[in-house]
């Protein structure tokens, strides 16, 4: 699904936008997906534009209806142009109740740190017999002066991928479950793939993401 109101203008030489994140790892993701975009193109964090983002009650049902509310939020406090993301984690074959979806990291109304959610999520593969099948959908929602921009499809989504219950020995601080995941064709880490680097970075989602922000901008690359 992909809305947008307000009027499109030309962006200026150089677009810098606010990720409303506090996640240093998901910051640095975002600017490989939009590497595309060329060096005019700058996502600026939280902690380097020297802003503090607000607590925000991520309250909504979808990923496109939490990414809507932090963008909103973000946009009312500090008046420039913003986007902020959210995904929602589902699993094949597991009871409606267990499903994360957008509560991945909150369990039994405690908000887990890295090493508690590697720990959960775990142990919930080693109830279903040590490997579960799984996806993120992901929603992103972008607002500027000129209007607001979301969407929430399978492009900008990843492909599905294994949780298994024996955690890799690697650890990425903000990605607590990568060390849990294996690829689906193979069945093996992906920490232990020579190609890491480009299956982790799923091109189709880096071009979704590509394609997303030179529509909402009418950039021209």
């Amino acid at each position: 699904m992909k809305t947008s109101t307000g009027t499109k203008e030309h962006a200026p030489s150089t677009t810098r936008l606010l990720y409303g994140t506090g996640n240093s790892a998901k910051l640095a993701a975002m600017r490989g997906y939009l590497r595309g975009l060329g060096p005019g193109f700058r996502i600026t964090g939280p902690g380097e534009a020297g802003i503090i983002l607000p607590d925000v009650p991520e309250d909504g049902i979808t990923p496109l209806e939490n990414a809507r509310i932090k963008a909103t939020e973000y946009y009312n406090a500090f008046q420039m142009p913003v986007f902020a993301t959210d995904s929602g984690l589902y699993f094949d074959g597991i009871p409606e109740e267990l499903q994360p979806g957008v509560r991945a990291r909150r369990v039994g109304g405690k908000r887990l740190d890295d090493a508690e959610m590697t720990d959960y999520y775990a142990g919930l593969a080693a109830r279903f017999g040590g490997r579960l099948v799984c996806r993120y959908i992901n929603a992103i929602c972008f607002i500027t002066e000129t209007g607001v921009y979301e969407h929430m499809s399978e492009d900008i989504s990843g492909k599905p991928f294994i949780i298994c219950d024996k955690p890799h020995h690697k650890r990425v601080e903000g990605f607590p479950l990568d060390c849990l995941s294996l690829r689906i064709d193979t069945g093996t880490y992906y920490y232990d793939d020579e190609k890491l680097e480009e299956d982790m970075i799923d091109l189709e989602m880096n071009n979704g993401f590509c394609r997303f922000f030179k529509d909402a901008l009418n950039l021209n690359v």
